[in-house]
């Protein structure tokens, strides 16, 4: 009964979802200079159209992920080359189109179309120039997730253990009140939690968490939202989308696939191998095979019923960071196929129409809305 009504919720609703590394994926099969690229068909990874179709998935953030190594010059051409291929992805599949806001997202909707707004992950790509966050979002970018591993000119990384700005840099300061300026909504998964209480200071718009779980499930993981920045975020009128991840959570997860990545590292370096190597991939899935760390889909409801027990359902949406995970994804939840289980947990647990509603997008897009408002640009 409930499964037949979640599958209801997933065609009447807007499914959005903050982040999803579909573009580095395709980079990652050599896709990146493609000007065609079919995702009609089935594929090995977590997104693609009939997938979407199955699970409801409306409006996926596409997310524009920079790694931490690639210098200022070099984030800026690869920021670039994957925006390029958003867009040709969508060019080539006429079931995708464009959305620069939430009006674009129900239009498309209304159209049978899933949208494909853009976040920056890692704000790397600006350089130090204000001027880069205009352009960036004239291309389309409508968040940015400041920082990713490693510090960068903004703010620190809650993955770095040398914290060089213990919180925001100067330009970060600057960037936060621009990005308020012109209607680019801030994100604050991977900063460190000094970076998190700098922003939360500064801001005067609404700031999501793209990919980020409550930290009371992995105690001691900071790259989650300890239970006083969720609800920092809430007197903001902000909203935590919540990421599916194992590590993130389930603790006894997030230790396992900690000691596999050690274990896996450990290997890599003393064969020899480059970070890249298939090999070393293959290594860490007969590892995954062996010891089984993968969290369930209830740990993910129970990080949903975590948020909203501490401030209520106006500030939880989806933030899955499908094909951004590789093989790490809870059970019942491992491809965008798989909201309908969502719903269907959510229903299990009492929650209403109206409340699970909310988070599969009125949140988000009340969030996404506010920023627009008397935008400059």
């Amino acid at each position: 009964m409930n499964k037949k009504k979640a599958v209801k919720y997933s065609k009447d609703f807007i499914i959005a979802d903050g982040h999803i590394d579909l573009p580095f994926r395709l980079n990652k099969e050599g896709l990146l200079f493609e000007k065609s690229i079919n995702l009609n068909n089935e594929t090995s990874g977590n997104f693609d159209i009939p997938k979407a179709k199955r699970g409801g998935l409306d409006c996926p953030f596409m997310a524009i992920y920079i790694p931490s190594e690639k210098s200022e010059n070099e984030a800026y051409k690869f920021a670039n080359s994957l925006i390029d291929l958003v867009e040709n992805i969508i060019n080539s599949n006429k079931n995708l189109s464009f959305a620069n806001s939430p009006a674009d997202v129900f239009k498309n909707f209304n159209n049978n179309k899933i949208s494909l707004p853009m976040g920056m992950e890692n704000g790397s790509a600006l350089g130090s120039e204000l001027n880069n966050l205009k352009y960036f979002f004239s291309r389309g970018i409508r968040y940015i997730t400041l920082t990713h591993a490693k510090n960068n000119q903004i703010c620190d990384s809650s993955y770095d253990s040398i914290r060089k700005w213990n919180g925001l840099s100067d330009f970060g300061k600057l960037l936060i009140n621009e990005m308020n300026n012109i209607g680019m909504m801030i994100d604050v998964s991977h900063v460190s939690d000094e970076t998190f209480f700098d922003i939360i200071k500064i801001t005067q718009k609404p700031i999501i968490a793209s990919h980020s779980s409550p930290r009371a499930l992995t105690p001691g993981f900071e790259r989650n939202l300890n239970d006083e920045m969720i609800e920092l975020i809430a007197q903001n009128e902000g909203a935590v989308l919540v990421n599916f991840g194992s590590a993130f959570v389930n603790s006894r997860s997030n230790k396992m696939f900690s000691e596999i990545q050690n274990t896996v590292e450990t290997w890599r370096v003393k064969n020899n191998f480059k970070i890249e190597d298939k090999k070393v991939e293959e290594y860490k899935n007969l590892l995954i095979k062996k010891m089984n760390p993968f969290a369930d889909i209830e740990d993910v409801l129970d990080a949903i019923d975590h948020v909203n027990n501490l401030v209520g359902d106006d500030y939880i949406g989806f933030g899955s960071d499908y094909d951004g995970l590789g093989n790490t994804l809870p059970n019942n939840l491992k491809d965008v196929s798989s909201y309908v289980n969502l719903l269907e947990g959510l229903i299990n647990r009492g929650y209403s129409r109206e409340s699970i509603e909310k988070i599969c997008y009125k949140n988000f897009f009340r969030v996404w809305d506010a920023n627009l408002q008397n935008h400059q640009t």
